[in-house]
């Protein structure tokens, strides 16, 4: 049974065999209404069922639109609504009850060992839609999205992330060392990755660099990263940390630092670290980004089933 839990447990063989599959998909949809199913129901009769203990918007339409045009369907449960959430019930029966009515489960949290907890009591296979420490769902799409763009592989590009180290960043270094491309992180010092991924980092001997001068991180960009300073439940004094980042803000004068065909990429939703003219420019993506979510968990489901061509 395959899970996909963490970039990093995956080979890069079947990380490339889900993109070259996405790539195959979308391809073959183009004139296909967004409910219309792919050619031979690939996945008829599977029920995927998510929970979010997190808001979503992104991720739970992708993936409702993702099950839908493999020819399966989506239940999705609010944690509010399960004894689970009320501590009258754990994580071993429900998961067990989880295995005996639906054939995957997709989960949202805000608790890495539950996530484990769920991965050990499941019959079923486990997608991480965001946990703390990881999106992998999110980086590996955007992947997919840099390639669709310049048209070449990831590890002959030169990548920046500019913005605070948190779990999209972590995928976003599980990426660089399986795809082996440069990494640029641009951070104040107070926000650099935590130790447990700088020791990752150390021991993979990879292309990744930290600065604490955004100049110095952009410098030669092909594609810039970026994400909301303040994340959901984000429990720091707002104002200071802001405060920290000014300097890090994503605007022209910035972007003049990297390549002239640079283009950003924001996984969603924004706040202020990037400039308002930057966001709604041609070097923006950020909506061919969000589309192509749908595609690449097409190809994720069709891994965790074992029905990868």
């Amino acid at each position: 049974m395959k899970h996909f839990i963490d970039l990093k447990d995956i080979s890069i063989k079947d990380l490339r065999k889900i993109l070259v599959d996405a790539k195959r998909r979308k391809n073959l949809r183009k004139k296909l209404n967004p409910l219309e199913v792919d050619n031979g129901y690939p996945l008829k009769g599977k029920l995927l069922i998510q929970m979010f203990e997190k808001s979503s918007l992104r991720t739970r339409l992708s993936f409702y639109l993702a099950i839908k045009q493999l020819g399966g369907s989506t239940l999705t449960l609010r944690p509010d609504e399960l004894h689970l959430s009320k501590g009258a019930e754990s994580i071993e029966d429900t998961a067990k009850i989880l295995s005996n009515f639906g054939n995957a489960f997709m989960l949202r949290t805000n608790d890495d060992k539950k996530l484990e907890e769920f991965r050990k009591y499941l019959s079923i296979p486990i997608i991480n839609g965001l946990s703390p420490s990881s999106h992998p769902t999110q980086i590996l799409s955007d992947i997919f999205t840099v390639e669709e763009i310049k048209k070449k592989p990831i590890s002959k590009l030169n990548i920046t992330w500019i913005g605070d180290c948190n779990n999209v960043l972590n995928s976003l270094v599980s990426a660089s060392i399986k795809f082996s491309f440069k990494l640029n992180i641009g951070c104040p010092k107070n926000y650099q990755p935590k130790k447990k991924v700088l020791n990752y980092i150390k021991r993979n001997n990879n292309k990744i660099s930290i600065y604490e001068d955004p100049r110095k991180a952009t410098a030669n960009a092909d594609v810039i990263f970026s994400d909301k300073v303040i994340s959901m439940n984000d429990k720091v004094n707002k104002a200071k940390k802001l405060k920290y980042f000014k300097k890090f803000k994503i605007d022209k004068k910035l972007m003049g630092f990297a390549k002239k065909d640079c283009i950003f990429l924001h996984c969603l939703p924004r706040g202020k670290e990037v400039d308002d003219k930057i966001f709604s420019s041609k070097k923006s993506k950020v909506w061919q980004q969000a589309l192509n979510r749908v595609h690449v968990q097409k190809s994720i489901l069709l891994y965790i089933f074992g029905k990868l061509r």
